[in-house]
């Protein structure tokens, strides 16, 4: 169920215009704002890839399809560099900081000190910040 809510929440963020659907500019818009690059050829490529009822669109299944798919290495590779783009400050751990920057970099708005919460749940050794292993777990729930 947390994982549904996650793709929802992530889901709505790409869909800009709130029609249901993500097109491939919205993709490549997204992608764009979490610090990666994709053409609009390669957007187009992955809408039509994964759009399952030929509309040129995503809806919400295929997205989930689309960022469930590949491999086990694939999906460690998926968030190790997702943990790079939290981590930001080079020093190997998500700070409150760092992840206030990231949250806003995505249009969310959040203080430092709900950062803080938000590393607490799930700092397990209690040093106020989130290492790799906490990241892991953190996005499995």
């Amino acid at each position: 169920m947390a994982e549904y809510k996650q793709h929802q929440r992530l889901f709505d963020r790409f869909d800009e215009n709130r029609d249901g659907k993500i097109s491939a500019e919205e993709l490549q818009q997204c992608v764009h704002l979490i610090g990666k690059d994709m053409s609009y050829e390669e957007a187009k490529a992955t809408v039509e890839l994964n759009d399952s009822d030929n509309d040129g669109l995503l809806d919400f299944e295929d997205f989930v399809r689309l960022i469930e798919g590949g491999s086990e290495e694939e999906k460690a590779h998926e968030l190790k560099e997702a943990f790079r783009m939290y981590e930001m400050e080079g020093c190997g751990c998500i700070t409150p900081e760092s992840l206030n920057r990231m949250l806003a970099r995505l249009g969310e708005t959040r203080t430092i000190d709900e950062c803080k919460g938000m590393i607490c749940r799930y700092d397990i050794d209690g040093d106020g910040l989130l290492n790799f292993n906490e990241f892991e777990i953190m996005m499995r729930c």
